[in-house]
């Protein structure tokens, strides 16, 4: 397979062949990510070669909106307050998700993680692709992630349909939140702190 390489101003197209089931590495607000459509089980599988993926771990989940949250997930009112509060920007927080998501798109888990990102060419894409995205970064496990579009290439070049050319924002990944329970677990540090997460609640009561 040849990887081809993007502009930013191929969405057209970029949109397309994720559609129809590509895997499209591109740079994020956090690091460079893989994107697949989260309803296509051959994708799924697909991607989990590329990134050699252990089969226990679920992929992130991608959204444009908060109702494509509420289409995947069960909130509550202090989740939608955290929503709305820190996104979209460089955190995720999973969530129980809706029994009508496919167990594929979870690895059998009953939660489900997400982000909305602080990305107007990413957002885009997923308004394009018109569904939530699965969005790993863009790597072979256990390999450090890559924040620019040659880091990519070094690892996965022959692998996936595509890359963006670009440079991220960030050079860490994204804060990871667990809301499932009835206090917040902070599951992966990042750039936003857990401290100032838990502050902003003050604002709810």
């Amino acid at each position: 397979m040849k990887t081809k390489l993007f502009t930013k101003e191929d969405i057209s197209e970029i949109a397309s062949i994720i559609k129809k089931g590509g895997v499209i590495a591109f740079p994020t607000d956090t690091v460079y990510g893989l994107g697949i459509r989260y309803d296509q089980i051959k994708t799924v599988n697909r991607l989990r070669k590329v990134k050699q993926r252990p089969e226990t771990k679920p992929f992130p989940m991608m959204v444009s909106n908060i109702q494509q949250i509420e289409e995947v997930a069960e909130l509550d009112e202090k989740q939608r307050y955290l929503i709305n509060r820190w996104m979209p920007g460089a955190i995720t927080m999973v969530f129980m998700k809706r029994k009508e998501v496919a167990d594929y798109v979870t690895n059998g888990m009953d939660t489900i993680a997400i982000r909305m990102p602080n990305d107007a060419f990413v957002l885009t894409i997923i308004k394009e692709v018109g569904k939530p995205l699965l969005v790993p970064s863009a790597n072979i496990s256990f390999m450090p992630p890559s924040t620019n579009y040659q880091g990519v290439l070094d690892q996965l070049d022959g692998m996936i349909d595509g890359v963006v050319m670009g440079e991220c924002k960030a050079n860490m990944p994204s804060t990871i939140i667990d809301l499932t329970g009835e206090d917040i677990k902070v599951l992966r540090e990042g750039p936003i702190s857990i401290d100032l997460i838990k502050e902003s609640l003050q604002e709810l009561k």
